[in-house]
């Protein structure tokens, strides 16, 4: 357990705000103008913006860093993350598509957290992963036009599918702020 003497000293590359990540002006996530049109695209922004974030929180760090267990006992790391919700995309797409839903990519149990080694090749898989399950889900979800519609699995909204992915990744995003903060001192939203 690291004793507060062993903390990276905390520090941010925004110059207008100490808590920030980025300056508002040089943030990729914001934008000048109005916000989205309509329900799906407001959907959309959100769970964009988050997934920016996470890969934000990863930038910059070595496999090493990323695979990471920062907070003990947990066993999440950034890496872990990543395979997570790239698990996760999987699992939402089972919900959606008739038949039986695809394998687990990292095993039972807690495999994406467990198999997030400090190798490059599993950093370069698992970010591979991540931009596959999105992509999939996305197309299986933006297939589903009507956002009041009943999905295969239990009836769930395809509303609240977008809103459940949305609420995973802002929650993972909390956690990876904690996690890189940990790593090397990097604050933020």
């Amino acid at each position: 357990m690291s004793t507060e003497s062993e903390a990276p000293e905390r520090w941010t590359q925004a110059d207008v705000y100490p808590d920030m990540w980025a300056d508002p002006d040089t943030d990729p996530r914001h934008s000048d103008g109005p916000g989205p049109e309509g329900e799906l695209a407001t959907f959309q922004d959100f769970l964009g913006g988050y997934r920016l974030t996470l890969r934000m929180k990863c930038e910059g760090l070595d496999p090493e860093q990323l695979a990471r267990r920062s907070v003990p006992p947990s066993t999440m790391s950034l890496l872990g993350l990543v395979r997570h919700l790239a698990e996760v995309e999987r699992d939402w797409r089972g919900w959606i598509l008739p038949g039986d839903p695809e394998p687990k990519l990292y095993g039972d149990a807690d495999g994406d957290f467990e198999g997030a080694v400090a190798e490059q090749a599993v950093v370069d898989g698992a970010f591979a992963d991540l931009a596959r399950e999105q992509a999939a889900t996305d197309a299986a979800l933006e297939a589903c036009t009507d956002l009041g519609a009943r999905v295969i699995q239990d009836g769930t909204a395809v509303r609240e599918l977008w809103v459940h992915r949305i609420e995973e990744y802002a929650r993972h995003c909390g956690h990876a702020d904690l996690l890189r903060e940990c790593v090397d001192g990097r604050v933020g939203q």
